[in-house]
């Protein structure tokens, strides 16, 4: 990627290519963080989109990013995780899992992974939304504290004590289930 704060520059003038570049740069990233929060691949990539519609329409009504464009881009795409939570309530469904109909050498344990998994999600809907974009934002998208600090816009201590408070949380949830 060329010079981010050149590009940056670029993509605030409106220049389609800036606008492209950034966009290959970020948009996987985004749409990791929001399979992970979400657990459906569509509609992560809906959302995907709608994080960089919203982009350009800030940048059409010239409200650029203050500080750091990625923790702007996290922020934009943790509202839109949290729109979509308070819009539906919570539906119990059954998938099918192209992984584990892909595993028929070992059927019993693509069984007891896919229900640690189904677990482990479970839990962690038990956490509260700052929680849970704590955990995705460290585990899932590896980023440091102080990164995470930036695009919740808390401080570093607040970041270390959410995450830590979310670990705790999700070690007693999994043991009492």
């Amino acid at each position: 990627m060329t010079n981010e704060h050149t590009l940056l520059e670029r993509a605030k003038q409106y220049d389609e290519a800036a606008l492209g570049e950034l966009y290959a740069h970020y948009a996987p990233r985004i749409y990791a963080y929001i399979y992970r929060r979400i657990g459906d691949a569509h509609l992560a990539e809906d959302l995907t989109g709608d994080v960089f519609v919203r982009v350009i329409q800030a940048i059409r009504s010239e409200r650029f990013w203050h500080t750091s464009f990625q923790a702007w881009l996290y922020r934009i795409a943790h509202n839109l995780v949290a729109d979509h939570y308070r819009r539906q309530p919570p539906v119990a469904e059954l998938e099918l899992d192209e992984r584990m109909a892909a595993d028929a050498d070992d059927p019993a344990s693509a069984v007891a992974e896919r229900l640690s998994h189904q677990r482990l999600r479970a839990a962690i809907r038990c956490l509260t939304l700052g929680q849970q974009q704590v955990l995705a934002l460290r585990f899932g998208e590896g980023m440091t504290a102080r990164e995470v600090a930036a695009v919740m816009g808390k401080s570093t201590g607040a970041i270390e004590a959410l995450q830590h408070r979310a670990l705790a949380t999700l070690r007693r949830v999994l043991k009492e289930k």
